[in-house]
């Protein structure tokens, strides 16, 4: 039986090439947007979902957060992928011929040295593999898109220039989706991320964050967001080190409950490799 991988994007879009990489036995199916990815897993024409989370050079991907707790799905493993930027252009036009590029406004962000030594004017595009699909279908030596070389192969484009990325370093984390949870120790290095809501004393964040510190928990992440539309209901994301069965994991998440309202584990899972 095919097992399939949903993703946000247009075949060729870096969350395709994370699939890719990531679950390369699994059938990747394009979705048009996260929201859709998601509800191809709960409707179950795909196992599983890939979806982006932060980049390196950019930051965090606007509105995962938000729709994470509220997915029905739990994170089942995390994927690290380099993000390579290439210049694709149609067949015969030259770096000289370019005065335009088309991408998702996050790739226009991570190599705008390369546009402004070249002279070359970003326009945003509603994705990646979308960008170049489009400048396949316009035909003009003055338009490039900016995307993977998967995209290029897809779209029978030209690289011009390749890794044009401002950071050698630029590096996209995905997480993976499933309607089933697996709280298995399946690694010896595993990560566990969750959700919560302070409750409303003095110094709640602070008090519920002792715990962490005291128990020696490595936390990785810790962003917090608005929710209802409100400027007083904020909902706090974490990644921490460690399983829920660890001792000083165990304690940890007991204070944190003391002094939140709200907490939801999202999933527990094996390190990727590029923490270590």
């Amino acid at each position: 039986m095919t097992t399939r991988i949903a993703f946000q994007g247009e075949p060729g879009a870096y969350s395709h090439q994370a699939c890719h990489e990531a679950r390369p036995a699994m059938e990747a199916l394009p979705c048009p947007t996260f929201e859709d990815a998601i509800e191809a897993v709960r409707d179950g024409r795909a196992d599983q979902a890939m979806l982006p989370v932060e980049n390196s050079t950019y930051g965090r991907v606007a509105d995962i957060h938000h729709l994470l707790p509220d997915s029905g799905l739990h994170i089942v493993d995390e994927a690290f992928v380099r993000v390579h930027i290439n210049l694709l252009a149609v067949k015969g036009a030259k770096l000289s011929d370019v005065r335009g590029a088309t991408s998702h406004t996050v790739l226009l962000g991570q190599c705008r040295d390369f546009l402004r030594q070249h002279g070359i004017q970003g326009h945003v595009g509603a994705d990646t593999a979308g960008s170049a699909k489009l400048i396949s279908e316009r035909g003009d030596k003055a338009e490039a898109a900016l995307a993977s070389e998967l995209a290029g192969e897809i779209y029978g484009l030209d690289v011009l220039a390749r890794h044009i990325e401002d950071h050698d370093r630029n590096t996209t984390r995905f997480l993976i989706m499933s309607q089933d949870a697996d709280m298995t120790r399946r690694a010896d290095h595993m990560m566990t991320s969750f959700v919560f809501r302070v409750r409303n004393i003095p110094a709640a964040l602070y008090k519920a964050m002792g715990g962490f510190a005291t128990n020696g928990v490595n936390m990785t992440k810790l962003e917090s967001y608005m929710v209802g539309g409100s400027f007083t209901a904020t909902q706090f994301y974490a990644d921490i080190e460690g399983h829920p069965e660890d001792r000083n994991v165990q304690l940890a998440l007991e204070e944190l409950a003391y002094f939140t309202t709200h907490t939801r584990v999202l999933g527990t899972y094996p390190a990727d490799r590029a923490r270590d």
